[in-house]
């Protein structure tokens, strides 16, 4: 009979399990093994298992854990934790484990961190919290975080690192690349050397492999560029995220109103920024709050879902309305209301994909004054186009469904006027909301379905009611 594994022979195996799955999730067996060391207190195994994970593995375990043993898994691995983990998970997530988190703490792992990684984490706080925080920061640090949290929300100006290389423009590449070597105060990662005027103004910057490659007595001024792409800290940071895709940059400087230099940001803050505007957009599409998380509660989030459904409760009475107005009609051929459904599901689908498509355009500045025009006839084209080779199928179906060769003309009539309405409702009402100064992301669904329904009905059951009249 094999003998029990041991205790000591329990917390060494834990150590081989690997963190991951196939899948790319926190495996459950590591889970396991550092749920029972955090149930258990055991600080030294919970260290051994999770203090020298990468930041972003550290956020996945910290969500993968029960709410309950978050914050105690942090006190376990003390000085071992990073707090740049806490930027990789849910804002909710973030707020629980900071309130149960002592502003000591707080204020400890925070000094550790690039500024706009501590930015992220303090600006969520409360104020009593946040001031309790920075007054135990030394004076530099706190005076660098001070003005990060005075700019606006989603601007570059919250997203920047504040630790930048930046010389001026009369040192030479010797003195340039001693200072990077021997000055401990710089940052751990940068790309360029910026260039600076007696105000701090930025003048230029050189690229690490260019002042690499050239000689040490020259200066910074014969070899820095004039022409680099700067961002404004007041900036929003979808349209920093959208510099840096266009010229494909690494790193940019951010520039204060008066164009002095006050930080850096790149490309890892920016891939950030994309993948939240780029979530928030879905969410939106979809009638759901841009920040919504999957750590929100069940009231919080119903809360937040309900308005738009009862918005789309009240347009919907128009769709009923436009039914109610052709009752006859449908009380003389039962086979409208079996059909009626397809008609406003296919219209529906055809409007969400133009509709999709053109708050993809405007979120992107792709659609534009002098393409809309051609755009909205592209849709219109395809709306028709679709729209006949969809009616001819169901106008088949349907006739020999009901053996009825007229209702199989009336249907694919139908289709073809839905189809291209719904092209059209699609790509104009994103438009017209974007005009009357409205996130056409947020209400434009709401809208567009209610009017391709609008038109599905009316189409089809107009059609159906002329054709009755004439037979």
């Amino acid at each position: 009979m094999p003998e029990a594994e041991s205790p000591a022979g329990s917390r060494d195996a834990d150590l081989l399990l690997p963190l991951r799955d196939e899948e790319g999730q926190v495996s459950a067996d590591f889970l396991s093994a550092i749920s029972r060391s955090v149930a258990t207190s055991d600080a030294p195994q919970v260290r051994a298992l999770a203090g020298d994970l990468h930041e972003a593995d550290l956020g996945d375990l910290i969500e993968a854990l029960p709410a309950d043993q978050r914050a105690k898994l942090v006190a376990l691995l003390g000085t071992d934790f990073d707090f740049t983990a806490l930027t990789e998970v849910d804002d909710i997530v973030r707020e629980e484990i900071l309130e149960e988190l002592s502003n000591e703490a707080v204020a400890e792992g925070v000094r550790e961190l690039d500024s706009d990684d501590a930015v992220r984490i303090l600006e969520d706080l409360p104020e009593e919290d946040k001031a309790e925080i920075l007054e135990q920061l030394p004076e530099d640090e706190r005076q660098e975080l001070e003005r990060g949290l005075e700019y606006p929300e989603e601007s570059a100006g919250r997203r920047m690192q504040t630790d930048f290389v930046a010389v001026p423009p009369d040192w030479t590449v010797g003195r340039t690349i001693d200072y990077a070597r021997e000055d401990s105060d710089l940052p751990d990662d940068f790309y360029a050397i910026f260039v600076i005027d007696e105000d701090r103004r930025f003048v230029g910057a050189v690229p690490l492999d260019k002042l690499l490659r050239s000689q040490r007595p020259v200066k910074i001024s014969e070899i820095m560029a004039h022409d680099w792409h700067v961002v404004q800290a007041a900036a929003d940071q979808e349209e920093a995220a959208r510099t840096f895709e266009r010229y494909n940059l690494v790193s940019a400087p951010v520039v204060d109103e008066d164009g002095r230099l006050v930080g850096v940001l790149t490309v890892d803050d920016v891939v950030d920024v994309i993948e939240e505007e780029a979530a928030e957009d879905i969410k939106a599409l979809g009638g759901v709050a841009r920040d919504e998380e999957i750590s929100d509660s069940v009231l919080y989030t119903a809360r937040s879902r309900l308005p738009w459904l009862v918005i789309n409760l009240a347009m919907a009475f128009s769709s009923a309305a436009v039914i109610g107005y052709f009752a006859t009609s449908i009380a003389q051929m039962v086979a409208l209301a079996v059909l009626m459904p397809i008609v406003a599901s296919i219209g529906g689908n055809a409007a969400t994909q133009a509709m999709t498509v053109t708050v993809r355009a405007i979120a992107t500045r792709e659609l534009t004054e002098r393409n809309t025009r051609r755009i909205t006839f592209r849709e219109l084209g395809v709306g028709f186009l679709n729209g006949i080779a969809v009616a001819v199928l169901l106008g088949t179906a349907a006739g020999f469904w009901f053996d009825n060769l007229y209702l199989g003309v009336v249907i694919a009539a139908a289709l073809i006027f839905s189809m291209c309405g719904a092209g059209l409702a699609g790509m104009l009402i994103p438009l017209a909301l974007q005009r009357a100064g409205y996130d056409p992301a947020v209400a434009s669904a709401v809208f567009v379905t209610t009017t391709t329904d609008i038109l599905s009905f009316f189409s089809f059951l107009g059609f159906a009611t002329w054709w009755f009249r004439l037979g």
